[in-house]
């Protein structure tokens, strides 16, 4: 029984001290005003925040080098891209931290990966988000304001946010 409490106390803490790291670099918080950018993607198209209230927003930060954000990015494409592209009410942009257009070109081509990429070379747009952290999923609810985030990538927590993002769209 002792040995049950330690692992569920140990367990307990690890959450608690993650989350606490998440929190501190994490500059937004759900409810609040999304932070207004602009970018162009690979395929030429400008996504201006500003000009987008009144759709559900995806933004996913990754980086080309990133363990976690290679499995992430066939499950958004798949899972996420693949259902909602003809969506009018959607929008999925995919900002490689610290990445040229030319970096984000080659990457799309060489994976084979039809995500919307888009270029944050000098990490303009993500530290708007947070500090640290990558694979980061940011989704933006209609009246422009985070509905959601998260940080890193599990499945399960994937899942929620493919919830959240449904949810939003029936709204």
């Amino acid at each position: 029984m002792k040995k049950y409490l330690l692992i569920i106390s140990t367990l307990v803490l690890i959450t608690v001290t993650t989350r606490a790291q998440d929190d501190e670099s994490t500059l937004t918080r759900p409810g609040q005003e999304a932070p207004s950018f602009s970018c162009m993607t690979v395929d030429g198209t400008v996504i201006d925040i500003k000009e987008l209230k009144g759709k559900v927003i995806w933004i996913n930060f990754f980086a080309t080098w990133c363990p976690p954000c290679k499995k992430e990015l066939p499950v958004l494409e798949k899972n996420v891209m693949e259902r909602y592209r003809d969506n009018p009410d959607f929008v999925l942009v995919v900002l490689g931290r610290e990445h040229s257009m030319d970096e984000m070109k080659e990457y799309a081509v060489s994976t084979g990966l039809e995500l919307p990429f888009a270029p944050d070379k000098e990490r303009e747009i993500f530290s708007m988000f947070a500090t640290q952290s990558i694979p980061r999923n940011v989704i933006i609810g209609r009246d422009g304001k985070i509905a959601v985030q998260s940080i890193g990538y599990t499945e399960s927590e994937f899942t929620q946010l493919e919830k959240k993002l449904a949810s939003l769209l029936e709204e």
